[in-house]
């Protein structure tokens, strides 16, 4: 994956394309531009080569032809095609591609089209992370609750300070807060809970409660 959008030499390229002038012009443009190119026929589902990026026919697309499940692409995919057909459109985008290459291919337009596909790709690889995260922290917030109520009664605190408490422990140990309360809804101790310095907060008479 490039570092910028203009560092691009060195990269590898596969140009799965029938052959062709097309094929032919593209690989010369991607060659100028300083990638590693390697062209290869369509041939189905079997193992490709590694590449940065995958440029390939859509005109000649069907189920099958990437090894990977429906938009699923490990790399950024440029769908290379002649007609804006809805129909080819979808199957490309199906397939997960984030950018597009009009035949006629002359002596520009891989570079931008390498740019914008490989941009979105990251930008959508890190949607799908901050999604999981999120998905993550929401499976995981009877945890929190539930350990923050055991802190609250074992130690007589109010619920702020439990969490501050837990949070900083979480910051300690280099963990997340749903692993943490994790590991306390399972019966773990609260030692880890004792900052070195400072201890436990004072305790409450009566513990203050909330909604967390």
């Amino acid at each position: 994956m490039m570092e910028s959008a203009t560092n691009v030499r060195g990269m590898s390229a596969l140009l799965l394309h029938r052959k062709d002038h097309n094929r032919d012009a593209l690989d010369s443009q991607l060659c100028r531009i300083g990638l590693v190119v390697t062209c290869q026929t369509p041939l189905g589902s079997g193992n490709l080569p590694a590449a940065d990026v995958i440029f390939f026919d859509a005109d000649l697309g069907y189920q099958g032809l990437f090894p990977w499940d429906r938009n699923a692409a490990p790399v950024p995919l440029v769908a290379v095609l002649s007609s804006e057909a809805p129909g080819r459109l979808e199957w490309a985008l199906d397939q997960g591609a984030t950018s597009f290459l009009l035949k006629p291919i002359g002596s520009t337009g891989a570079f931008n089209a390498l740019v914008v596909a490989s941009r979105l790709f990251a930008e959508r690889r890190q949607l799908r992370v901050q999604l999981a995260e999120l998905s993550e922290r929401i499976r995981a917030r009877p945890l929190v609750l539930r350990a923050a109520m055991a802190v609250m009664d074992r130690l007589g605190i109010s619920d702020d300070q439990a969490l501050a408490l837990l949070r900083r422990a979480a910051m300690r140990e280099r963990v997340t807060l749903e692993v943490l309360c994790a590991r306390i809804a399972a019966g773990g101790s609260l030692a880890s809970l004792v900052e070195p310095q400072h201890g436990l907060p004072t305790p409450l008479r009566s513990p203050r409660r909330r909604s967390l």
